[in-house]
């Protein structure tokens, strides 16, 4: 895989900067439009379209647009900006959507790229990546974020357009290759929250040689946008999940070997 490409562009709809949950330390996050799944909560339905969006405000008419094209060294000025940062906090770069690798040529060469300038590289994913992308992604990755939507196969073709088998294969690749990582669940209520989902994830998981995973407990943030971009949201009126909600959620995967956090 060469890094000489200069003029590749990708389209990203938000860069954020002096983040502190998308990996360790201060972090910027590259947030890359183009997603496979459809997940009925998407909380960002503006990154499942690759290309760039229109919005509009269904109260004051008001336009906008979700996305625009940015060059790697573009990207690369931008996360520059707070190297002083990433140093003090042992932080860096982590990029994000949408799936970070449905623009798989832009995001390996921007992870190859910030590894050259020795900045910590991390990315969050879907999963539902081809096996040989997501190999060529480890080989420049420092940390991995990663979900875990659904234990059953068919359920999580229902609520996220895809089977689950590419996400539990790479999955399992990473965990091969000791890429240090943290699976995460999104916890949404009808889907996964019972306790047996608990159960069933948490045996899931230890059969591929993990025992620690984070809750995400699921939240109404991506409402709003869902009406900018004139899409039916699915999880409407759907009560936010907090975590004093899952204790006994929780407390099944102890019991099944594996430690829950949020």
């Amino acid at each position: 895989m060469g890094i000489a490409n200069t003029t590749a562009t990708g389209v990203v709809f938000n860069i954020q900067k002096f983040s502190l949950h998308d990996g360790p330390g201060i972090r910027t996050v590259v947030f890359l439009k183009g997603c496979p799944m459809s997940c009925a909560w998407c909380s960002n339905p503006e990154s499942i379209d690759p290309r760039i969006e229109t919005t509009t405000d269904p109260e004051t008419g008001a336009m906008g647009t979700e996305g625009r094209a940015y060059t790697l060294e573009e990207v690369l000025e931008v996360c520059e900006q707070d190297r002083p940062f990433y140093e003090e906090s042992g932080g860096g770069v982590t990029l994000s959507g949408g799936e970070a690798l449905f623009q798989h040529v832009f995001a390996i060469e921007l992870l190859a790229r910030l590894r050259q300038r020795g900045i910590h590289t991390a990315m969050e994913t879907t999963g539902h990546v081809a096996p040989p992308v997501f190999d060529q992604a480890l080989d420049v990755l420092d940390y991995l974020l990663i979900d875990v939507k659904h234990h059953n196969r068919d359920e999580h073709r229902r609520w996220t357009g895809r089977y689950n088998d590419l996400p539990l294969r790479n999955l399992a690749r990473a965990v091969e290759r000791q890429i240090p990582a943290c699976v995460r669940i999104p916890v949404i209520p009808g889907v996964n929250a019972t306790l047996d989902d608990a159960e069933s994830f948490a045996l899931l998981l230890r059969s591929l040689g993990i025992d620690r995973v984070q809750l995400l407990p699921f939240h109404q943030y991506g409402e709003r946008k869902y009406q900018l971009l004139g899409r039916p949201y699915a999880m409407a009126g759907t009560p936010d999940l907090h975590p004093e909600d899952l204790l006994d959620y929780q407390k099944t995967f102890a019991e099944c070997g594996v430690e829950a956090t949020f």
